[in-house]
């Protein structure tokens, strides 16, 4: 698919690059070959959108980037560069400026709120014991256990770093809305979707982890974004 854009995946909080790894075999299949996954350090969003900016520039041609969770607040704040020509969010903060996943979560408190738990070095956790439940129910519970054993804490600074220049309202985008989220209010992915004036905006019956649950239909939106988005 030579044709379309390098699409460059962008993790969220709790999980690393390879949380990505079913929508990443789904976009294989399609015949994507141009594929990067941006491993974040949950430092600030400074240093994750730089992090993201550095893989942008390392590509050649277009670029489709693609968040999930709070990688939807990072492509937000990294996106406009010139060689990016859409954005996709899954289950994902679409921050306006001046916002932050913080503020946003506080509008409408997710279910599974509750379940972090900050540690004494300032990293925030979802507890792993309730893990399966909070972040990824509708996934084997056995998975869920080894994604809270393995989940990668951001710093709790991080969730109230605001941003700068929503790309957003530059960018094409679309957006993928998890129905049964506890993690991010539906009711906040609903509002925020809304004002994106996206393409198309897609609602799944899933949980948080939309993109291992639900990876054909999150991957079948990605393949239409990057399509679509070199046309424009």
């Amino acid at each position: 698919m030579s044709d379309t854009p390098t699409i460059v995946l962008v993790h969220g909080f709790w999980g690393g690059a390879a949380h990505w790894s079913r929508v990443i075999g789904e976009l294989v299949r399609m015949g994507h070959t141009s594929i990067r996954a941006v491993e974040l350090p949950l430092t600030s969003l400074a240093d994750d959108a730089e992090r993201t900016r550095k893989m942008i520039a390392q590509q050649q041609g277009p670029v489709l980037l693609v968040g999930h969770s709070y990688g939807g607040a990072v492509i937000t704040e990294a996106g406009d560069q010139p060689n990016v020509v859409g954005l996709v969010y899954i289950a994902a903060f679409a921050p306006d400026a001046g916002e932050s996943p913080g503020g946003i979560t506080q509008e409408h408190l997710p279910v599974a709120a509750a379940n972090l738990l900050p540690d004494s070095d300032g990293y925030l956790w979802v507890k792993p014991e309730l893990y399966h439940t909070s972040f990824c129910q509708d996934l084997p519970e056995a998975e869920g256990k080894v994604m809270g054993i393995t989940q990668k804490a951001p710093l709790a600074s991080t969730f109230g770093d605001t941003i700068s220049n929503p790309a957003w309202k530059k960018k094409p985008s679309w957006y993928q809305i998890s129905s049964e989220d506890r993690m991010i209010a539906p009711q906040n992915q609903q509002r925020m979707s809304a004002r994106l004036n996206a393409r198309k905006v897609i609602t799944l019956t899933a949980s948080h982890a939309s993109l291992a649950s639900k990876a054909p239909e999150v991957a079948a939106l990605i393949d239409e974004a990057a399509r679509e988005s070199v046309k424009a």
